[in-house]
């Protein structure tokens, strides 16, 4: 199945692996709404939690630029180490080509729930939560909460479901017009749809707040809002 953008894969069955990370920007500017905006406004907040000796995280490099937005962003702070870590090999090669001029930045292939992670001061989940199968997903909250120093933050940009049928049901329409209006066809749209059964599970605003709650956090935030597509900011 064609999905767009060169990209194809099965029926449920939807990875970053193969040829994805090849036009993975191209594809994801088309789907994501304010897709840009959302990587600017995480480097604004950065502003707030990153200190001249932090360790700081992104969950999940795709292609690296995000990370590599912030590293530049923060390069007037000495001593601030980003590191970004995915398991999908062909996305870590293509981002260390595209940071390589970037010397603060380590990029790790590896499985974000099993990484050691240091105490840090910044997390970044950018739309990647989402594909962790839910039944691990409070558990790595849980690791989130315990690796971040006291005042430190997670931020976390993740599709979200309705609160119920009706909004879930105008929700999908109006992505879906968002999707034509950037140029997917009807059987992309379909198709990806399709490719995404049981690999991407979003959850409603109060199912990931549950998250963050149960895992520790109080001071929770929402940062940015459009239709599906929300950014929380969770303080310890």
């Amino acid at each position: 199945m064609r999905v767009g953008d060169k990209i194809k894969t099965e029926r449920a069955n939807w990875d970053f692996s193969g040829n994805v990370a090849d036009t993975f920007i191209e594809h994801v500017r088309r789907s994501v709404p304010y897709y840009d905006d959302g990587h600017d406004l995480i480097c604004y907040l950065s502003d707030f939690f990153c200190l001249n000796d932090s360790t700081c995280y992104e969950l999940g490099v795709s292609t690296g630029e995000l990370i590599k937005k912030l590293a530049l962003y923060n390069e007037h702070k000495p001593g601030t180490d980003w590191v970004s870590i995915d398991k999908e090999s062909n996305m870590v090669v293509k981002a260390k080509e595209n940071c390589k001029d970037v010397k603060n930045i380590e990029l790790c292939c590896d499985d974000i729930l099993l990484y050691d992670y240091k105490k840090s001061d910044f997390i970044v989940s950018y739309y990647c939560i989402q594909f962790i199968p839910p039944r691990n997903r409070q558990d790595f909250f849980n690791k989130i909460y315990e690796s971040l120093n006291w005042g430190g933050a997670f931020v976390m940009f993740e599709k979200v479901r309705g609160s119920d049928a009706r909004f879930q049901d105008m929700m999908i329409s109006l992505y879906n017009d968002f999707k034509k209006r950037k140029g997917f066809s009807p059987d992309e749209i379909l198709n990806k749809t399709n490719s995404l059964k049981g690999v991407l599970e979003p959850f409603s605003d109060e199912g990931n707040l549950g998250l963050l709650r149960r895992a520790g956090f109080t001071d929770i935030m929402t940062v940015m809002k459009y239709v599906c597509f929300e950014g929380f900011l969770a303080i310890k």
